[in-house]
Order: structure tokens, then sequence, then C-alpha cells
């Protein structure tokens, strides 16, 4: 709770916390926009700059057509603001959506599209779309488009992927297609006509919106010529046009006074003049920076990559987010100076050659330069440069690894910081051989839940995949032959019962055996390093989901954890660890600047992370824990389970940092499949003092005293492997 306070504070203006602006110093951007004029980079501008909830400077500069005659621009011109469509009317709608309960960021594509999964394009979500990671092609052929708008989506449901969702960073008018169709499906009506009643109107945004008709037309900024005839009024994006002019990445109109309140409200924490637009969690949520190859985006903004111009020099990288537009428009905001910066061009109606990125810098250096006073700056946006294993050693030039032959013990998780697998990355090197895969519970590409998974072949580079999760769960002979170092590289959660730390000790005990090296290319504890939580399991019971006595919550490393191994265990293995830098024990997965890969198929976030150690107890018992609905242990229930009550008597014991809602799911597979059940949700909101393991064991004993004769408890200590612990909730004791 605290730093999303602190967020909070940074958007919502007071005088105390924003720098103060020098508008004397602000006169210097006349003299940025006439030299771009005279340079032939647009025929003229509209600039209008926003600090401290007060529009500080409003111009504009030379004339809004050349041809097919001149005319002055006035402040009043409305633009065809081109991909600034993407973050204010199509991202701010998904927001929307996603605030009225309909859509999760998480949320799979084919959830309201189920054509869209041709050709391998099912994993793509909701957040892939929003960061350009979707793996779809920037754009695909305008012939596409031709035949009307449905049979465009047909088209763009049977494309094919350029690479692995969340992979790559490429920025795609296609991505943003697919949300504007996920905008219409969900909400019924089109992306224009919702963000119109949702956005627009409420904010008196008078002059923004699709397809501009009378007088709006007539203010139009005219663009290129199609058909013989310059553009007024009419979108200049192609494929928006043969959209009729409506679509998710592009046509929508606006001005520079439109954008100052859509951009003030955002400051304000999501509202302007009594008109709330949007929760000041989501504006957080939305602009917050996540690290994607090559840079940083937000949920719907640019943060920090190549088109980042906008920014200028001397703001805050990280700190502020925006957006271009092709047409020549761009917006940038500054939560910690409390500051918008509004550009509108039509440099367009010169030539698609000319370029305005020269002014757009220059401009917000300026107003960068013009703040005195006290600094502000967001330490939330400040991500830390962490550098797993795997970077580092790329770094280093595989320098450890040269002239050995190696088995990677891997999965998906298995990445650098740019996204690119580390099986590719050691089967690349030059001066040492890969030579066979292995695979931990859920396949190579943690794709599969099953009780067991066989061997098989590597696709892209041929080679044999050994699985340590089916006849055999430690490397034998046959699968080390030729082999003289294990390279280990997969993501933990930091829970005893998460078996990739089973495989951790058994290819310790292999490597051994075979006198063969161990390299650990270590990764953070992505629920912290600092708390440890739960009993450590009882002497004698190992096994695959225990096998090792630590607690439940081990707040280590892999790297750290193989030491302990080697070293309790007396491992006679020569064990090497590339350490991961740049992470603080006290961080979380979300202020490491790594992006998110779901670990395992019903591990989805870092909220469901740090439930697991606590929550994943139960699941051994006759309760559904969320597997099979969009809340993996985020939600627990059964059909005799009585929400209401169970979550009043949990709310009564004031447990710190979390909260539980009375909500009913039909769990879709799982314990309880298909049926309605009672249930709670669970709602983590302050994650310094929430503890994990204290709330699945007084969730446990609540139920022993709520559903004793229904709740199955026998099988409880199947994962908890504490008998002392186990009798005490099965006595009722506190």
């Amino acid at each position: 709770m605290c730093q999303l306070l602190s967020l909070i504070a940074v958007l919502i203006p007071t005088l105390l916390q924003a720098e103060s602006i020098d508008k004397q110093r602000l006169e210097r951007i006349d003299a940025a926009v006439e030299a771009s004029i005279k340079r032939g980079d647009c025929p003229g501008a509209m600039v209008l700059i926003v600090n401290r909830d007060e529009v500080v400077y409003r111009k504009a500069f030379g004339h809004v057509a050349l041809q097919p005659e001149k005319q002055v621009l006035t402040a009043d011109a409305i633009y065809d603001l081109a991909s600034i469509t993407k973050p204010v009317a199509t991202a701010t709608s998904i927001w929307l959506l996603i605030e009225q309960g309909k859509l999760r960021v998480s949320d799979k594509v084919t959830k309201y599209w189920p054509e869209f999964a041709a050709n391998k394009k099912d994993a793509i979500t909701v957040e892939h779309l929003l960061l350009h990671t979707s793996g779809l092609l920037a754009d695909n052929a305008l012939a596409d488009y031709r035949d009307g708008k449905a049979k465009a989506m047909e088209r763009i449901a049977a494309l094919s992927l350029e690479a692995e969702p969340g992979t790559r960073f490429r920025y795609s008018d296609v991505g943003f297609i697919v949300l504007g169709e996920l905008v219409e499906r969900i909400a019924g009506e089109p992306v224009n006509v919702f963000a119109h009643k949702n956005i627009f109107e409420p904010l008196k945004m008078t002059s923004t919106g699709y397809k501009p008709e009378g007088k709006i037309k007539e203010r139009c900024a005219p663009t290129a010529k199609r058909d013989g005839k310059y553009l007024i009024g009419e979108v200049h994006d192609p494929r928006a046009a043969l959209m009729d002019g409506v679509a998710g990445h592009a046509g929508l109109f606006g001005s520079a006074d439109d954008l100052a309140r859509f951009a003030r409200m955002l400051l304000r924490g999501g509202e302007l003049d009594g008109a709330r637009i949007l929760s000041p969690l989501t504006v957080s949520r939305s602009s917050e920076p996540q690290r994607v190859p090559g840079g940083q985006r937000s949920l719907g903004w640019d943060v920090d990559t190549s088109y980042s111009s906008p920014r200028g020099e001397l703001f805050t990288k990280g700190a502020g987010f925006g957006h271009t537009g092709f047409t020549g428009t761009s917006i940038w905001i500054d939560p910690p100076s409390q500051t918008a910066i509004i550009i509108l061009t039509n440099r367009v109606h010169i030539s698609e050659k000319v370029q305005v990125t020269r002014l757009r810098r220059e401009i917000a250096t300026i107003v960068a330069s013009s703040f005195s006073g006290p600094s502000v700056r967001n330490p939330q946006s400040e991500i830390p440069n962490v550098s797993t294993g795997i970077d580092v050693l790329v770094a280093e030039k595989f320098e450890r690894l040269k002239g050995k032959k190696l088995g990677l013990v891997t999965n998906h998780t298995g990445r650098d910081r740019s996204g690119r697998a580390t099986i590719d990355l050691l089967h690349q090197a030059e001066g040492m051989k890969l030579i066979a895969l292995f695979s931990p519970e859920h396949g190579i590409r943690g794709e599969l839940d099953q009780p067991n998974i066989g061997d098989s072949t590597d696709a892209k580079t041929s080679l044999p995949v050994w699985s340590l999760y089916g006849k055999r769960r430690k490397p034998d002979a046959e699968s080390l032959k030729g082999i003289d170092t294990l390279v280990y590289d997969i993501q933990d959660v930091g829970c005893r019962f998460y078996t990739y730390i089973s495989t951790l000790g058994l290819i310790l005990e292999a490597a051994a055996e075979h006198k063969i090296r161990v390299v650990i290319l270590d990764r953070p504890n992505p629920i912290g390093g600092l708390a440890v939580e739960g009993p450590v399991r009882d002497e004698g019971k190992d096994s695959f989901i225990a096998w090792h006595t630590i607690p439940v919550r081990h707040g280590m490393t892999v790297g750290e954890l193989a030491r302990l191994f080697v070293a309790e265990k007396k491992l006679a293995v020569e064990l090497e660890i590339v350490k991961v830098e740049g992470w603080k024990r006290r961080d979380f997965f979300d202020r490491t600047g790594l992006t998110w890969v779901n670990p395992s198929p019903n591990m989805r976030s870092l909220t469901q992370a740090y439930l697991y150690p606590g929550i994943g107890l139960l699941e051994t018992t006759n309760l559904s824990v969320g597997r099979g609905t969009d809340r993996p242990f985020e939600w627990i229930g059964a059909p005799w389970l009585d929400g209401a009550k169970l979550a009043a008597a949990l709310n009564r014991r004031a447990l710190l940092g979390v909260r539980f809602v009375p909500t009913a799911l039909t769990p879709a597979s799982s314990v309880h499949q298909g049926k309605l059940c009672g249930g709670v949700q669970i709602i983590i909101d302050d994650w310094q003092r929430f503890q994990s393991l204290l709330t699945g064991l007084t969730i446990a004993v609540e139920l022993r005293k709520l559903h004793s004769e229904d709740w199955n408890m026998k099988n409880y200590d199947r994962l908890l492997i504490h008998k002392t612990t186990f009798d005490g909730v099965r006595d009722g004791k506190s």
C-alpha cells in the first residue's frame, strides 16, 4: 500500500510536490518552432504546455495549409492524431473495461475471439498487445482491408506470428487493431462509440472523435492527397480509411485543448472538473514502466524506446510517458513535474519524408530547462538494472563455459533480459558445444500440466530433450553421455513445493555421482529474499515436492539453494554460481525491470506467486484453489463453502496487508470442475506487510471451524509436511 500511495501522490498535483515553471523561459519555444517551419519540417505547429494543472503556454505558428492555398493556423485547429489514437481512445477503453470487470490484462485474445487462435496465436494476451510484444507483424497487407472491416478481421485472425509472444518488442498497428476489435466484442459497440460515451463526452473534449463532420470537419488540418484531393477530416492512415475511419490504431481527430484536458485528467489521478474517468490506481498501473526487449513501455504508452523523442534530453527516463502520431503529432506527460507537452503538426501535408522529431525533442528540452524549485522524482519509476545469470554470462562472452560440452536444464523462463532463450544463446555461442536439453515439470516450454512428460526433440535446435518429469526425475548415464558440464537456468517462485528446485537438487545429486560440473545461472527470488515463512519440513519426509528440510517460503535464489543443498547433503560436486547482479534482497520481481514470464500454466502473475506458499497448501484438500478459473491462488472455493461467512471470519482476523471478498465461481477444470462454488477472493493491499503462510494457515483454521464436516483435510499435510502444525489445525488450535 505504501508503494501505491506514493505513486498516487506523484500523480495528484500539490503545490509542494510539483516543480514551478519559469514562463518567460518557455518563450524560447517560439524560435524553435519558427526554425522548424523555416527548415520545411511542417507547415505550422500548435504547441500547448500544461504545468501544475494550468495551461502555461499555448501558441499556434505558421500555416494549417499550404495547398491548394495558404491558410494561417489558429489555436483551435483539429488534427488527425494518427497513433495517438492508441493510448487516448483504445488503451483507455481497454482499461475502462478492466475497471468494469469485463476484461483482465492477462486474458488471452482467444477468450473473446476464438478464431484468432489460428497459426499458433492462442498465447497472445491483452498485455502483449498493449506492450507491443505480441509477436504480430507491424502492418499486414493493405489488400487485406479492401473488402471491408469484417473480411479484414478474418484475415487478421488468420495471420501468422513473427516471434513468440513476449520475446520481442515490435511496434504493431495490427496489435492495436486487435485491441479495437476486442473493445467492440466486449462492450458491444465500436471503439469510437464507446470512447465517446465514456471518455470524450464526460471530459468535455468537444472537438475530439472519429469521422468529424460539419463545423468540426471545417476546422481540420489537411494532411496528404488521396485520389487527387487533400484529406480534410478524413483519416490519413490507409487501413483505418478502409475500415470506414474507425480502428484501434488510428482514426481519432482532436485539438490541443482537448488533449490538454485528457492529460490533466491523468495528472490528477483520473479525474477532471468532477468527472471521474479512471481510478487513480488504473492511471498508475496503465502508465507504470515495464521492461520490454530493447527498452520500456507501459500498458498503452511509450516510456523509453526509440520512439521517445518527445521526452527531450532532460526529463528523467522512465518517469514519464507519451506517444507520437505519424501525421506529426505528439504528447508527453511527466507526472513528477506535473507537466504535459502537446505538439500538433500536419507535417505530411508537405511530405511523408519530412520529420518533426527534432522539434519534439527541442521543445521538451526547453520545457524541462524552465523548471525552478524542488524537483520531485518518482522512485517507483526508476527501474533497477538487474542482470540474471544468463545476462552476466553473455556479457562475459561465455568465458566460464568455453571448451565445455554442455547439458542445459531449462524451460521457457530461461531467457535473457532481451527475451532471447538461453537454449538459443548457448546453442549459437562459439567455443562450446550444447549436447542436450533437460526439462522440468511442465516441459521445456512450460505449457504442459500432466503427471508425466516424455522425452522429445527440440524443434528449433534438433537437440534431444530429456524429461526430468517422467520415467526419470534425475539425469541418468544415458542422458548425460558426452556431457561434462550441466547448466541450470529456471525461474523459481520461492516456495518449497514448487518442483523446479527439487529438479535442481536432483541434478546436483546426479552431477556428484557422474563427476560432472554444475553451473547455476542465478535469478532473483520473485517474492523477495528477506522473509522466510512456514515450518521447516519434518526430517525423513523427503519427496519430489519436498526435496530438502527448508521452510515453505525459503527466501533464497536458486544459486543460494544450490549451495545449501551441496553443503547440507554433503554432495561432492564442482559447483559454480553465475550470480544475479543488481538485485536487492528486499525487492520483489516488480522492482527488477525483468519481464515476467509465467513459470507454469497456473502461475500467471507475481500476485499469484506471492499467494502460492500459503494458498497452494490447500489444494491437497477437497477445495478449489482457483485452477480452472482466471484467478489461480487468488480465489478458493467449493460447492459446500459459505463464502460470505468465511470472508467475514477472515476479515475479523485483521491480517496485515490482505482482505477477503465473497465471490462465487465455476471452475472450468480441476477440482469441482463445472460446479458453482461459493468462495472468497484474496486481495493483497499491502505487499510489505502481507504474510502468505500466516494467511493460508488462518484460512485452514477458519475452514476447520466453519466447515468441519465438509472440509476434508486428511491430505493437508502432504505439502505442509509438519505434523505439529497439521495436528494443531485439526484440533482447532489458533
